[in-house]
């Protein structure tokens, strides 16, 4: 066995420990995800039974939402810096949660 062939057969096990790794932590990514899930339904039908409604997009300007909804995420943070006149890392911050809160993005 050449020092090559040697070379070859540890980078190919490094790999293939390195991608088992990966999946162990996406197959824990997803389970939470589920738990999230449930627990998003679960709140969903308490705030239903409570009578309150959530607008996750409630105060936006129209610009911004029509960016968000329509799944341009560049537009909605140049929209909304352009509103609020704040700096770009705190519209990206903003808009991203306002993407989360809706289960958008």
């Amino acid at each position: 066995m050449t020092e090559q062939t040697a070379f070859i057969l540890v980078a190919i096990l490094c790999v293939l420990v390195v991608l088992t790794f990966l999946g162990q932590r996406l197959i824990k990514i997803q389970s939470r995800l589920d738990r999230l899930s449930s627990m998003d339904a679960k709140l969903d039908l308490l705030l239903k039974h409570a009578g309150l409604d959530y607008d996750p997009y409630k105060g936006l300007p129209p610009a911004v939402l029509e960016a968000i909804l329509n799944g341009n995420k560049i537009e909605a943070i140049k929209r909304y810096r352009e509103f609020a006149g704040v700096g770009l890392k705190e519209a990206k911050d903003f808009i991203e949660d306002v993407q989360r809160r809706g289960g958008v993005g």
